[in-house]
């Protein structure tokens, strides 16, 4: 299903697929760490022999996030099924779920997290409800993003077939002329509207030799000495560092040395332009580069 497929108003929270907030059994007060700043860690260093320090790197850590008074309301002889598929949706995890937001009009916001505590008073019960729980999630990567993927493609650059200037003899060429449709020049424009640095998933589709991508604002590459095969698809997740060959094997070893390592090819705000390459000789029109992204906040 769709990531926050359930989420329709504000005041909705969907973690996985536990819907929260208005219209559902599972009411809450107050959302915490959403709209602040994590944690950083500085890399600002003092200056040896003069006043201040030398400004360093500022690398966000993990975000907490922490949804208090938590009421749950139900019927008393459904009291323990509400309840409990709260604390099921909750439990410990191994990866990440999806974790979406509404509060105001900005309108849904995702983030990827884990439930690591959680508190469910039981003292109503005999009544039927549940009042000043509370659960609390960790993001590994402390960014926000947009609901909605944005995906653009472009195929290797190839010739425009241009005007044929050879009309039989005696023939008249009728104005406007038509110039034929405009061959593909592997380039395309991508736009994160955040205020954060966004990594994208890279897509090469053969058939195609040594496929590259170039974000002609930051000058950064990623290019793979492989050929791939019409089936064939390379994916580099930028966020996770992979490489992987039709989902499986890894293909990091494929990297050339005009590459960037792939955690620090990102999207940064605002508009880039990028280009698709491959060896020469290699143009074959069926060849694509998909770039799939989200924009990012802090």
């Amino acid at each position: 299903m769709p990531v926050g497929d359930l989420v329709t108003r504000p005041g909705h929270i969907q973690y996985g697929d536990l819907l929260l907030g208005p219209g559902t059994p599972y009411q809450w007060e107050n959302l915490t760490g959403w709209d602040d700043l994590p944690g950083l860690d500085s890399g600002t260093v003092p200056r040896p022999a003069a006043h201040g320090a030398y400004p360093g790197l500022l690398l966000a850590q993990t975000r907490v996030i922490g949804l208090d008074g938590l009421i749950i309301r139900a019927p008393v002889e459904r009291i323990g099924a509400v309840a409990g598929a709260l604390t099921a949706a909750t439990g410990p995890v191994v990866d990440e779920l999806p974790f979406v937001a509404w509060l105001d009009d900005r309108g849904p916001r995702l983030t990827y997290a884990r439930a690591v505590r959680r508190s469910v008073p039981t003292g109503l019960y005999r009544v039927g409800l549940s009042i000043g729980g509370a659960v609390e999630w960790e993001a590994t990567d402390p960014r926000w993003y947009e609901v909605a993927e944005r995906s653009v493609w472009a195929g290797l650059p190839a010739p425009e077939p241009g005007l044929d200037w050879h009309a039989e003899q005696g023939e008249r060429l009728d104005f406007p002329l038509e110039f034929g449709a405009p061959g593909s020049t592997g380039a395309m424009s991508v736009t994160n509207a955040g205020d954060a640095e966004t990594h994208p998933v890279v897509e090469f589709r053969g058939p195609v030799d040594r496929p590259s991508v170039t974000n002609v604002r930051t000058g950064d590459v990623l290019e793979y000495d492989i050929p791939l095969a019409a089936d064939d698809v390379l994916v580099i997740d930028t966020h996770a560092g992979t490489v992987t060959l039709n989902g499986g094997a890894s293909r990091l070893y494929a990297v050339t040395s005009r590459s960037v390592p792939e955690e620090t090819w990102t999207l940064p705000s605002g508009t880039s332009d990028l280009v698709f390459r491959a060896a020469p000789g290699s143009a074959d029109p069926a060849a694509r580069c998909t770039i799939r992204y989200r924009s990012a906040f802090w």
